[in-house]
């Protein structure tokens, strides 16, 4: 598909950017389709158009985020197809604000998720939670290192979201760890193949993990939203704890805009009024 082509290579997509964009240009095709009988005209959409295609995705279940996301992917399919966009003001959709987990149960899902495995892939699994608590990486970036990175220094240089690339300090703990695991991996580093690799050689997916920390924190009692992702919040938030400045963190974090992570100041606040009412004997 030729829209999905322009997402990839002219805007620099992420690949499930650019899978969720395609598959919603499809929806839309194939609703205008049956609603107006005939090959659509994408110029001649108007209002009602859209929101009769929007209804039907409600319809299917979907919420407000979910709504505002596919909006935002009709828009730049129609930009895409030299069409205008009819004027549709998106549903509202609440901020929620990330749950980070605590420094020490980011480290007991870590050494959890290690002991369940044995030999290198453990090392692997602990040396990829230490990561992301430790570098405030996405999982997607720790899976898109490649060799080229080794052998490691006190920081390290991530591709993240549009290919942006940011420098990320390197803790002790974490550097040890990545060569600890690299060290006991059969599979020779390349400098054009993945860090981190599956047990039969291929890449790591990041499916692998999800499951592993699922496991792990239905063992160690934590909450659902125990994530690899909540690790990236951590490390904002204790980042953020301890005096770093925004544009700071901002820089950390890869984020485009400040306002993504500005969330994390709610979040902060949210901890200090957690320790006030649990320690005030007022509260």
């Amino acid at each position: 598909m030729a829209f999905a082509d322009h997402l990839r290579r002219d805007r620099r997509r992420s690949i499930h950017t650019v899978r969720a964009y395609a598959a919603t240009a499809e929806r839309l095709l194939d609703f205008l389709r049956e609603h107006q009988g005939g090959e659509p005209d994408l110029k001649a959409l108007g209002v009602a158009d859209l929101r009769a295609f929007l209804a039907s995705r409600r319809a299917d279940g979907i919420g407000n985020a979910s709504t505002a996301r596919e909006l935002s992917a009709l828009r730049t399919f129609l930009a895409f197809a030299g069409a205008e966009a009819p004027r549709l003001r998106g549903p509202k959709v609440k901020k929620g604000v990330p749950r980070p987990v605590s420094p020490a149960e980011a480290i007991a899902l870590a050494e959890d998720v290690a002991e369940e495995r044995e030999g290198w892939t453990g090392a692997r699994d602990l040396a990829v939670l230490l990561l992301l608590y430790g570098g405030g990486l996405r999982i997607g970036e720790a899976m898109g290192l490649t060799g080229a990175a080794l052998p490691l220094g006190t920081t390290i240089t991530v591709t993240g979201k549009r290919n942006k690339t940011r420098v990320v300090p390197l803790l002790p703990q974490v550097r040890e760890a990545i060569e600890a695991y690299v060290a006991a991996c059969p599979y020779p580093p390349a400098k054009d193949q993945p860090v981190f690799r599956g047990a039969r050689g291929g890449p790591l997916e990041p499916s692998q993990i999800r499951r592993a920390v699922r496991r792990a924190r239905v063992r160690l009692g934590l909450s659902e939203r125990t994530t690899p992702h909540a690790l990236r919040h951590s490390f904002a938030t204790h980042l953020l704890g301890r005096g770093v400045d925004l544009r700071s963190l901002q820089e950390l974090l890869g984020h485009a805009s400040l306002s993504s992570t500005q969330i994390y100041t709610a979040v902060d606040a949210a901890h200090l009024m957690d320790v006030y009412r649990n320690a005030h004997p007022r509260a």
